[in-house]
């Protein structure tokens, strides 16, 4: 027996064609066993003959045709709607892409008409400036003479501060401290140093203004002739249009310039022009007028620090007259207990000298009493006060000898007390000899006013 085609549920309907895009689906069912002739004569395992010609031995079944089908169906509706809608899309980009294309266009002629505004309104800051520069490059040779005199007086007040720095460097360790004479001193030294660089780069700022208006109006003048050259660039490019003949494709200059600028940028260089335009001219109104005050200023400055030097000597000369009068107190004091120490030191040695005789004579007893004969040799009274006088002798024996250590310890403190008092003592016989024969001779030198020598 072998299969029949309408042997499954439904078989007589399920062939007509559906009428939707999508059929529905079949309910699945069991499949049913392979059904297969046997021969009369072969072996039952023979009726696989067929599978291995690459056929199937049994037929497909009703339900499996209907989901093939319906596969198929979805298949090629997915497709046309697929089409459909890539044909909708490519409308859509085609009018939106003209749209843009021509928005973008008009927004770069606006975008170019604006910077062509931008242009020219730094094109006449900068014409302006170079002519104000040009107008103030010749006001600034009055003063520079008092400038220089000014300099020239600060030569001996430097060089007096020097000596007293180097004078106090000659201190001995225990005195070359950083004290209040010497950060005077070290304020002042710094003092006439930021006066001289001051005034070196007043000489200098006026000497140079010139030059340095000169070069700021030739910067000026690049950026002013760079912008003319990009105004017409700009205003070529505004006038372009589709229609016009002298345009053509230039793939490569969508990049940009490694050293391009931004308009942040663009705008600082021309701002920072200006401003730089604005300040040497600032520069050299402002630089006349602050002379006489940059002159009586630091003379003013150079007078309160040098009073207040002059203040910290006399302070520290009598600071060093008193510890110097309180250490020759107290070596008079060390001297006298060293006196006193060496004496008894003397005392400690006769104790201990008469103890250790004392020692002997006990010892010696025991000794001799150890030969007593026989029955003699007893332990009595006599024997048992020897040993103990013995053993205190002994003891007291220590006891002073550790007291003899320390006294001499004591007096060898004592010694190098007094030396160190000694040292000390020269020490400021010495800083008294730098400060006060010294530098405090040398600074009568001192010139009295900056601002009066400046007109000599």
């Amino acid at each position: 027996r072998r299969a029949g085609g309408g042997s499954g549920p439904g078989g007589g309907s399920a062939m007509a064609p559906p009428e939707e895009p999508v059929p529905p689906g079949v309910p699945s069912c069991p499949l049913p066993g392979k059904i297969c002739d046997v021969v009369r004569g072969e072996r039952p395992g023979s009726c696989c003959g067929m599978a291995m010609a690459g056929f199937r031995t049994s037929k497909y079944q009703l339900p499996e045709w209907h989901r093939r089908n319906a596969r198929v169906y979805n298949q090629a509706y997915t497709v046309g709607e697929e089409s459909e809608r890539d044909r909708a899309e490519a409308k859509h980009l085609t009018k939106h892409a003209a749209a843009c294309a021509q928005r973008a266009q008009e927004y770069s002629k606006t975008t170019l008409a604006q910077r062509l505004q931008d242009i020219h309104f730094w094109r006449v800051e900068l014409q302006k400036e170079v002519m104000e520069l040009d107008a103030e490059t010749n006001l600034l040779a009055a003063q520079k003479l008092r400038l220089e005199r000014t300099l020239d007086a600060t030569e001996v007040p430097y060089g007096v501060v020097t000596d007293n720095l180097q004078c106090r460097e000659r201190r001995q360790p225990p005195d070359l401290v950083i004290d209040e004479v010497e950060r005077q001193l070290l304020k002042e030294a710094d003092l006439i140093r930021n006066i001289r660089d001051l005034l070196k780069r007043t000489i200098i700022q006026a000497t140079n203004q010139i030059r340095a208006n000169r070069i700021q109006k030739e910067f000026c003048e690049l950026d002013w002739s760079d912008k003319v050259e990009t105004y017409h660039i700009d205003d070529k490019c505004v006038n372009y249009s589709n229609d016009s003949t002298d345009i053509q494709a230039h793939p490569s200059s969508v990049k940009f310039e490694e050293n391009a600028s931004t308009p942040k940028t663009w705008a600082q260089f021309s701002h920072d022009n200006i401003y730089s335009a604005e300040q040497e001219k600032l520069a050299s109104v402002q630089l006349r007028s602050l002379i006489n005050n940059i002159i009586h200023d630091v003379s003013e400055d150079l007078r309160m620090q040098r009073a207040a030097v002059n203040e910290a000597f006399d302070n520290h000369c009598r600071e060093l007259d008193d510890a110097k009068l309180r250490l020759e107190q107290h070596l008079q004091k060390i001297l006298k207990d060293i006196g006193e120490e060496e004496a008894n030191i003397v005392d400690l040695k006769k104790a201990i000298r008469d103890k250790e005789t004392h020692l002997k004579v006990a010892q010696t007893r025991l000794y001799d009493r150890s030969f007593r004969p026989n029955i003699e040799l007893c332990k009595d009274e006599p024997q048992f006060r020897l040993v103990s006088e013995v053993e205190e002798l002994t003891v007291f024996l220590e006891a002073l000898k550790r007291k003899l250590m320390e006294s001499e310890q004591c007096l060898k403190n004592l010694e190098e007390t007094r030396m160190k008092l000694e040292k000390e003592i020269a020490v400021k016989a010495n800083s008294i000899f730098i400060d006060r024969e010294k530098c405090m001779t040398f600074r009568i030198r001192y010139p009295v006013d900056l601002e009066v020598a400046s007109y000599k």
